[in-house]
């Protein structure tokens, strides 16, 4: 069964980014050898980023990147592993993006590969975990730190 990878775009400028994040999850989860698993990908804007982290983190102001792990749920037969939910803020994304003298696919990249380790279990409490999140994030985004960009052709914005 292929991988299912769920979009979901709550922000009015998401085409570009959701054309592109389908395609990094994709090649991301092929990376880490995942099968037969399902992902969603919510792209919002910063109010609501804002809100979503009030609430699960009580810090009132957005982030680039949150993640819900789905948990330990029990298999279904002929259904995919619920990996979560990772949410971008695209006002976030493209504000950093300019800020940083980075393209904004290498920003969504970067925020796609840390909300999936983070659903993998991968987290930065400490210096240490925080090394190995690093190193784990690398892998995925490549030696150039594009995303595997090199390996595909640049969607328009």
């Amino acid at each position: 069964m292929p991988n299912a990878i769920y979009i979901r775009r709550d922000h009015p400028q998401s085409d570009y980014a959701a054309r592109l994040l389908r395609q990094r999850a994709g090649a991301f989860l092929t990376a880490l050898d995942l099968q037969d698993v399902e992902l969603s990908i919510s792209l919002v804007d910063d109010t609501a980023i804002a809100q979503l982290n009030a609430e699960w983190r009580h810090k009132p102001q957005p982030t680039d990147v949150l993640s819900f792990p789905a948990g330990e749920l029990p298999p279904v037969p002929g259904l995919p592993r619920p990996l979560g939910d990772v949410v971008i803020s695209l006002d976030t994304a493209r504000r950093r993006a300019r800020e940083e003298g980075v393209t904004l696919a290498s920003e969504l990249s970067r925020y796609l590969a840390h909300g999936l380790l983070h659903l993998l279990g991968h987290d930065h409490q400490t210096p240490e975990e925080a090394r190995a999140m690093s190193r784990a994030e690398q892998s995925l985004l490549g030696a150039d730190g594009q995303g595997m960009l090199a390996q595909s052709p640049e969607l328009e914005d």
